[in-house]
């Protein structure tokens, strides 16, 4: 009897675009439809997505659950592949009161391709770009827009810079804006003019309220009685970070040995920094060496 050969795998190395794409607040639409209309509404999204993907030359790998990770030849065809699924997305009916929406993010590298898949450093930044992402948001770095078509690229704007581990530079991120109207121009225009005296954040610990603005525009967290916000989480380290006001915006820098943990009120998705840095963007909680959770001790904030 002859023995059988299986195939082995084949690994090749190449340079491509990842993109990711979830459905945002998936775990609201459970909770408020049900699952078995939460399953259809969310099966549709994926297939919309998959449509776009294909029709601009790009491959899914694979979807997980609400989210899709495909790969591209290209910046330009992921970024019309990319701005076609939120038009196609936006024109979805409502799903009772709930207005689907999705985040993107998409990121040009070096990947490692074997039996179909796609693993390297490129895949894990694009995920976290994905993260990093609000509904309706597409985000992406320099290196990316660097090779888009001229076109696409003018309809790019830089939002800020983000350290990463095991990396010597920080990564600067862009969003491509898909959608323009006069709300949307509007905004633009004053997040552009706004400066450090402008901006104001608020954060809320218990009883405590500190109140962060052009004159006070800084501020350190942890467990040492020296801290300006005296956390009490056994997980918090003495001097567990720091937040800063640069340009305008607030960037909290975590310093600690457990992270720091945040979560942003319009996304259902936890951003984790470890000896990273995060700009604060609307209403959301930063919990101290673990999940918000499981934490008992959280600081809510506001950027006002």
């Amino acid at each position: 009897m002859s023995e059988t050969t299986l195939p082995e795998s084949t690994e090749q190395t190449a340079e491509a675009v990842l993109l990711f794409a979830d459905v945002s607040g998936s775990t609201r639409l459970y909770e408020a439809m049900g699952d078995a209309v939460a399953v259809k509404a969310i099966d549709r999204c994926v297939s919309v997505m998959r449509q776009h993907t294909e029709a601009c030359g790009g491959r899914v790998v694979k979807t997980i659950g609400d989210e899709v990770m495909a790969t591209f030849p290209n910046a330009s065809d992921a970024a019309q592949a990319a701005m076609d699924m939120q038009l196609g997305i936006n024109e979805l009916p409502r799903v009772g009161r709930i207005q689907m929406g999705i985040r993107i993010g998409f990121h040009f590298g070096p990947v490692v391709e074997r039996d179909g898949d796609v693993f390297g450093d490129t895949v894990n930044l694009a995920a976290r770009l994905s993260g990093l992402a609000t509904k309706g948001q597409i985000i992406t770095t320099r290196e990316t827009v660097d090779r888009l078509a001229p076109m696409l690229k003018s309809t790019c704007r830089y939002l800020y810079g983000m350290p990463i581990r095991g990396k010597e530079q920080q990564v600067d991120i862009f969003e491509l804006v898909w959608q323009v109207s006069e709300d949307s121009t509007s905004m633009a225009g004053e997040r552009n003019a706004r400066t450090d005296h402008d901006a104001k954040l608020r954060l809320v610990y218990g009883d405590t309220e500190l109140v962060l603005d052009g004159e006070n525009n800084a501020a350190t967290l942890g467990r040492d009685a020296n801290c300006d916000l005296v956390v009490r989480d056994k997980n918090s380290s003495r001097n567990h970070g720091k937040i800063e006001c640069r340009m305008g915006k607030f960037v909290l820098a975590d310093n600690s040995a457990n992270g720091t943990f945040i979560t942003i009120e319009e996304s259902d998705r936890e951003i984790v920094l470890q000896r990273e840095e995060f700009t604060l963007r609307g209403h959301g909680w930063i919990a101290f060496g673990q999940s918000r959770k499981t934490a008992t001790e959280t600081v809510e904030y506001f950027c006002e």
